[in-house]
């Protein structure tokens, strides 16, 4: 049985994740409705594009959220592996359209 100190320890890193979570999840929400937008699809394959890609790039699901968003604020460019990574996942879901639509 766990001491009581690392019972504590579990708990307050599992606290962590959960704030971090939730701190996340508008920024992956707004990720998932731009790839919605720019892919025709629907919101759970953005959700299954945006953890493909993530998986697949090594890279934490918000941090390819914030990503996405940069580049359609022209803050920041997409990144050519992203982009390819991004591609790649939209073009296994056959019924999405051939390319993202321009934005601007």
């Amino acid at each position: 049985m766990p001491s009581e100190a690392e019972q504590l320890a579990r708990l307050l890193k599992e606290n962590e994740q959960l704030k971090q979570a939730l701190e996340s999840r508008p920024r992956i929400d707004m990720a998932r409705g731009i790839v919605m937008a720019q892919w025709g699809c629907s919101m759970e394959e953005s959700w299954e594009i945006l953890v493909e890609v993530s998986q697949h790039s090594n890279t934490r699901l918000r941090t390819v959220a914030e990503i996405i968003i940069a580049s359609v604020t022209g803050t920041e460019p997409l990144p050519p592996s992203l982009r390819d990574h991004l591609r790649a996942a939209a073009a296994r879901r056959p019924r999405l359209r051939r390319g993202p639509r321009a934005t601007g």
